[in-house]
């Protein structure tokens, strides 16, 4: 039995998980949860023990100094607790921490154990991807289950995914098999550019996890961090002649998917998101600015997943 102390009684709680490593191209989706806690002030109520799931010569411990004491940070997943405010204030469980080195099982048994004491409804697992596709268009984010009514309720992909698959994967299907509905939103990183930071990346996620849970999450400094880091993109890309025409490459095949039904879809989706961020409370919505293709820094229209 797990005891949690000092956690009051959520309002239709949802857990939210991302973990560094495999599933979290770019840094992307553990950005995104980090993002979250540091937004809305969460505050660590759990961790679990570092010894049961980390092989320390692959995730090694790093040492800090603190008022003049030597102290250990070990690698683990933590959990914290937000509230999101607003017309119909809910709660979200936070769960960040690294891809576990070994028993996956009693690792997803126990987050899962965690959720039922807290009375979680639904499991978001946050993951990013490399993928074929140009820095320069809205960032493809798809959402898929392993649940059929989940999927047509939502507007969800149901998973159809083969193949090899990481911690995001083995937690969804943990969650099926215990009868908690789950949802991974997996955001796809261009292939070509992959090294973290990726906050257009991150940006897309949070704002697909504000439609699936029909809530505003304070952006900060993300969509400026977003038009930077794709500015950055361009003139590196801009540097080298190969690197330019397989992106205008991309380009040409993404544009030709998805035009005309697409783009009205994000369009719509952009505009019921700043219908929420007008009607919050002290909200003061606009428009998001558009990046360099047009498009907004944080339209996340696409497909590309992986489970």
């Amino acid at each position: 039995m797990i005891e949690l102390e000092g956690v009051p009684e959520l309002i239709d709680p949802v857990m939210v998980a991302a973990f560094e490593g495999w599933n979290d191209a770019g840094d992307a989706a553990s950005t995104a949860v980090a993002h979250l806690e540091r937004e809305f002030k969460g505050e660590v109520f759990a961790a679990l023990d570092a010894e049961d799931y980390y092989d320390f010569q692959v995730n090694r411990p790093t040492v800090f100094m603190e008022d003049g004491v030597r102290k250990i940070t070990w690698p683990t997943t933590r959990l914290s607790v937000v509230r999101v405010g607003g017309a119909k204030p809910r709660d979200l469980v936070l769960v960040r921490g690294i891809e576990p080195s070994m028993r996956w099982r009693s690792f997803c048994n126990e987050l899962l154990g965690f959720a039922h004491e807290l009375g979680v409804e639904l499991v978001v697992v946050l993951g990013a991807l490399l993928g074929d596709t140009p820095h320069t268009r809205p960032v493809p984010v798809s959402g898929v289950t392993s649940d059929t009514d989940l999927a047509q309720r939502m507007d969800l992909e149901e998973t159809k995914y083969e193949g090899p698959t990481g911690i995001v994967g083995v937690l969804q299907e943990a969650c099926t098999h215990a009868g908690v509905p789950a949802v991974s939103l997996w955001a796809a990183v261009p292939h070509y550019v992959s090294q973290p930071p990726n906050p257009k990346a991150t940006l897309a996620l949070l704002n697909r996890l504000e439609d699936l849970l029909d809530l505003r999450i304070p952006q900060g400094e993300l969509p400026e961090d977003a038009r930077a880091w794709q500015v950055g993109v361009d003139q590196l890309a801009a540097e080298d002649s190969e690197v330019a025409e397989y992106v205008q490459t991309l380009e040409e095949a993404r544009d030709t998917a998805e035009l005309p039904e697409a783009s009205g879809e994000a369009i719509a989706r952009e505009f019921e998101r700043y219908l929420r961020r007008r009607d919050a409370p002290g909200g003061k919505a606009r428009p998001s600015k558009p990046d360099a293709s047009g498009g907004s820094a944080d339209d996340d229209e696409g497909d590309g997943s992986e489970d």
